[in-house]
């Protein structure tokens, strides 16, 4: 879906009704409605934003899990990349949404 229809759409899409976006320097984002609120007027314009899940578990009960891994934003010859969590939760269709994310800038590919 970020690839199709970028990825303010694909976050918006995926997040839980009271789902937390924890961004740096910001208070954190909380609930579906202010996520779409967020993204609602981003310019992402040249925006190629990807990430690489590493590794993630679902609890025994089949109802919450998380994936961590890298990404990658680039922007003509702005490159930041970092690592992220993800916390996912089943919604009452059975849906996985995320509950909370949050990512961290500075990783250097060694």
């Amino acid at each position: 879906m970020a690839v199709e229809k970028g990825f303010p759409d694909a976050f918006t899409h995926y997040a839980g009704t009271d789902a937390i976006l924890l961004r740096p320097n910001s208070m954190p984002v909380t609930g579906k409605a202010a996520i779409a609120e967020l993204y609602k007027n981003s310019d992402t314009t040249g925006v190629n934003f990807t990430w690489e899940p590493l590794a993630g578990d679902i609890a025994v009960s089949g109802e919450l899990g998380y994936t961590y891994g890298t990404y990658i934003i680039t922007k003509d010859t702005l490159k930041k990349q970092g690592t992220y969590v993800s916390i996912w939760k089943k919604d009452e269709n059975g849906d996985w949404k995320y509950v909370l994310d949050t990512g961290n800038e500075g990783l250097e590919k060694k």
